[in-house]
């Protein structure tokens, strides 16, 4: 197998498409470092895991001796990522995205090896740049093809506003590969059009054009919707890591799966004899999921924080665990989202009076940690624990 292959079989693990897989073996054969590009926008304080699964294949061009730049968006993040929204993003001032950037810069070290990153600011070139720039850029690709993009093209048959700047996001996404040459540019699925614009403008201005990884999006703990801040079911890196622990730990078995092949160190290989080893009966399930609970609180603290979370959640659960077969029970977001509420529901108590007292008396725990709190729980999916014997795995939609 040749340097070409070996480099080709790493970098394709758990991509979703590769454009173009050819024109990569050409760059790769050449022998030099690679400009690999990955654009984050500084829209929220905290990364999750989510995020990760972007960074994980940066740090595989690192390790292949590739030149990774995390870029900070600081510039389009005041714009707005139009990206699969179904309204007009407001726009973040520019203290909330400094902010905001300076979190993420903190946080992705715990990923990236930082003597072989470069951190870029699209400020950089995009602030410099005035009226009759901006003109020239967008003189480059026409309405018709901008309104090809499924969330425009839906918008406005719905009839829903498209404001002009959101067109302008795409273009300077795209212009940022041509400000840092880049030969590869990584993102989510849901970035492939804003990353062909980049292969595009690159051509455009005379450039060789970058090839695009995309990768899979993430499920969050409910395992229906991408993970995500908004929906309540995100996993974030800098949670605590008996939060981090449990809340791994509460997803279903079979996206176990899905978080070892995107998030775990594991080699593809050892994966598979351990879905086989679960398969077979010879390893039990929650066991596998304590290795990947424990491996990311390892990766985001430390492996003494892990051992204290694996420990602190069985002494929780001392009965051996969250049981695989527990009843489920999904709700709306609101009122049935209230623990008394979809405590009766379920039937884990005869009323709602039952159910205040015993969330008085501290017997719910939700995610391994005792909630006291009567309130409507979020989007998001849960494991609820009432009492010693008592358990349901929530869904709020």
């Amino acid at each position: 197998m040749s340097q070409t292959d070996l480099q080709m079989a790493a970098i394709k693990r758990g991509v979703a498409e590769l454009i173009n897989e050819e024109e990569l073996r050409k760059k790769i054969a050449r022998g030099t470092p690679l400009r690999v590009k990955v654009g984050f926008d500084p829209t929220a304080p905290d990364l999750h895991l989510g995020h990760t699964v972007v960074m994980h294949k940066m740090r595989h061009f690192q390790e292949l001796g590739h030149s990774v730049t995390f870029l900070i968006g600081d510039f389009t993040g005041r714009i707005g990522d139009p990206s699969g929204r179904s309204e007009t993003r407001p726009p973040l001032s520019e203290e909330q995205v400094l902010a905001n950037a300076e979190t993420y810069k903190k946080q992705v070290f715990k990923i990236l090896d930082p003597q072989k990153t470069e951190v870029a600011f699209n400020s950089a070139w995009l602030g410099q740049m005035g009226a009759a720039d901006f003109i020239r850029l967008a003189s480059s690709y026409t309405v018709a093809r901008m309104m090809e993009r499924d969330d425009f093209e839906k918008r406005f048959r719905e009839q829903r506003p498209i404001a002009i700047h959101e067109f302008l996001y795409p273009l300077c996404q795209g212009y940022d590969s041509v400000a840092l040459k880049s030969d590869v540019e990584l993102g989510g699925t849901d970035q492939k059009f804003n990353l062909l614009m980049g292969r595009g403008l690159q051509a455009h201005y005379g450039q060789e054009s970058q090839c695009i990884l995309t990768m899979p999006l993430l499920e969050g703990t409910d395992g229906v919707r991408k993970m995500s801040k908004s929906y309540g079911n995100y996993i974030g890196i800098d949670e605590a890591p008996d939060q981090i622990f449990g809340k791994i730990m509460g997803i279903s078995d079979e996206l176990m799966w899905r978080y070892y092949e995107l998030l775990s160190a594991k080699s593809l290989d050892d994966i598979a004899a351990l879905r086989e080893a679960v398969r077979t009966g010879s390893a039990h399930p929650k066991t596998a999921k304590e290795e990947l609970a424990h491996e990311m609180v390892s990766r985001y603290h430390s492996i003494d924080a892990a051992d204290a979370a694996r420990q602190g959640f069985n002494a929780i659960f001392a009965d051996g665990g969250v049981p695989a077969d527990m009843p489920e029970h999904c709700c709306a977001q609101g009122e049935d989202s209230s623990p008394p509420v979809f405590l009766e529901a379920a039937g884990l108590v005869k009323s709602r009076g039952e159910a205040k007292r015993l969330i008085k008396e501290g017997a719910l725990s939700l995610d391994g940690q005792r909630w006291d709190d009567a309130a409507p729980l979020p989007q998001g999916s849960y494991v609820v624990r009432l009492g010693k014997k008592r358990f349901l795995r929530l869904t709020v939609r």
